[in-house]
């Protein structure tokens, strides 16, 4: 007797959905349907290859990723996949095992601390001006 692992592909979506931190309705907005419709569609044990298309490019993974899907598999393809093409507005991704970001994140938020500082000076300065336009025009009303 030969048995067979079926794979269901509705898990397979859901799964890697999670995993990469993608919620039922981000998804459902990818792909131009309900949130309902991804529901059912991860409740689905089988689904032909051309409604799996646009999952697979909507979750930026290769279709046969989604269909044989494996965790140790679907680890791997993210962490060698940098897509990074501007005619699909598609995003980079990286592995935070593999991501080393060629800045000092202190200083990042040193800066912006910085220019915190400087919008909030220059908001200061504003309302310095503006007292003083009011100022004058009280002044002015008093003195009529």
């Amino acid at each position: 007797m030969e048995a067979t692992a079926q794979k269901h592909i509705g898990r397979n979506i859901s799964r890697i959905r999670e995993m990469r931190g993608m919620k039922q309705e981000t998804l459902a907005e990818l792909l131009g349907v309900s949130q309902q419709k991804v529901s059912l569609l991860e409740n689905a044990e089988e689904l032909e290859d051309t409604k799996l298309e646009p999952i697979a490019k909507a979750l930026e993974i290769p279709l046969d990723a989604l269909k044989n899907f494996s965790e140790d598999a679907f680890f791997n393809i993210i962490a060698n996949t940098y897509n990074n093409t501007s005619n699909d507005n598609s995003t980079l991704i990286a592995s935070s095992v593999n991501y080393y970001p060629t800045f000092n994140p202190l200083d990042k938020l040193l800066e912006s601390y910085e220019e915190n500082r400087r919008l909030y000076e220059r908001l200061l300065e504003t309302e310095r001006e503006k007292s003083k336009v009011i100022e004058e025009l009280v002044r002015k009303v008093m003195r009529d």
